[in-house]
């Protein structure tokens, strides 16, 4: 008997790309955005781009948090990572994006304190442990992280760990989608909405963004996923109608994770905020409400530069090219070398196609 989940059967893949294939037939070029980074990742390791019709272009947007965290976060960590008594925590792959100057990567090779981290909640028993150092932990990331930070300044509020601070950095899905349709240059027919970040704000929410008027599937990562999510975007063109649609339910719920969206709101207010190489979306950051500014690491460098000379991943993260497009793509920019953020970070885009639909030559 066989005992896979249907969401890994192959035979039904096979079906879902036959059904593609036959919608694409009547279709013209059709632009579909899937917002994830862990999305862009499964579709280059699936070989997915090479499997579906010539009409069909799938494109990176702006879904991985490393890629779009501005320079002068990075610039304001590295700051704080060479004080007198500090400590910069900071998840893995924070480590070797760029800032103006320099990464941390490279701060810490010089004597940088910097602490490699898997969760912020691991900051309580060092705040405890380390009275006499300030720990300042770059909070960077969408919905699935944020939940967590705001446990971390929860339990730290209660034991009045005030050597504890937070660099925020975290950015919103919501605003970054009304500010995609809402572009002219990026002419996307529809999107791939992320599962993880679906799971915290649920289904529901996406219903009330007016400027997203182009069918939508919420997907998870999964083959058949993200194949179930393509078709559900090509009927929908066909019908010309325009909704969002979960085709994640065994995940998402339509409100979705009420504690965690709680949590969020509790500690930390939307601003308008900067996303590196696409500039200032309203009301897609947080801050620290009033009453936690104790735990506040504000930026203290400002006015660095967007990106380097030549990246494009401004323009990647938008959907208007796509990595190859980058006169740096696999020459100077590489994940030995890396340049921009997009090829630094395990989600970002030129990671992605360097990894796994490079072409050589």
């Amino acid at each position: 008997m066989d005992r896979r989940p249907k969401f890994k059967d192959p035979e039904l893949a096979k079906a879902l790309l036959k059904k593609i294939g036959m919608l694409a037939n009547d279709l013209p070029e059709v632009r579909i955005m899937e917002v994830c980074g862990t999305h862009t990742m499964e579709i280059g390791r699936l070989g997915l781009r090479q499997r579906l019709p010539d009409n069909i272009r799938l494109l990176s947007g702006p879904g991985c948090p490393v890629c779009v965290t501005p320079g002068e976060v990075i610039d304001s960590a590295v700051a704080y990572a060479r004080m007198p008594d500090h400590v910069l925590a900071t998840f893995g792959d924070m480590i070797r994006v760029p800032g103006s100057r320099r990464s941390l990567e490279q701060v810490k090779a010089n004597g940088a304190s910097i602490e490699i981290v898997a969760s912020p909640l691991q900051l309580i028993r060092m705040a405890e442990e380390r009275p006499d150092t300030t720990l300042v932990f770059a909070a960077v990331g969408f919905e699935t992280t944020i939940p967590a930070v705001a446990r971390t300044i929860e339990i730290a509020a209660e034991k009045k760990l005030y050597n504890l601070k937070m660099l925020v950095a975290h950015r919103l899905l919501p605003p970054a989608l009304s500010a995609l349709c809402a572009d002219e240059d990026t002419q996307i027919s529809g999107f791939l909405l992320p599962g993880h970040v679906s799971a915290i704000i649920g289904e529901a929410v996406y219903r009330t963004i007016d400027a997203l008027t182009v069918p939508s599937a919420i997907t998870g990562f999964e083959a058949l996923d993200i194949l179930g999510g393509i078709l559900s975007v090509l009927e929908m063109l066909t019908n010309q109608t325009a909704q969002v649609i979960n085709m994640y339910p065994r995940v998402v719920r339509a409100d979705g994770n009420p504690h965690a969206r709680d949590l969020i709101h509790r500690f930390f207010t939307p601003v308008d905020a900067a996303w590196r190489g696409i500039g200032i979306i309203p009301q897609s950051g947080l801050a620290l409400r009033d009453e936690f500014k104790a735990f506040d690491a504000p930026v203290l460098v400002t006015g660095a530069s967007d990106l380097p000379k030549g990246c494009a991943c401004g323009k990647v993260l938008k959907g208007t090219l796509t990595p190859p497009d980058c006169g740096l793509f696999g020459r100077a920019c590489t994940p030995q070398t890396p340049i921009g953020p997009c090829m630094v970070s395990s989600e970002g885009s030129c990671a992605a196609y360097y990894r796994y639909e490079r072409t050589e030559g």
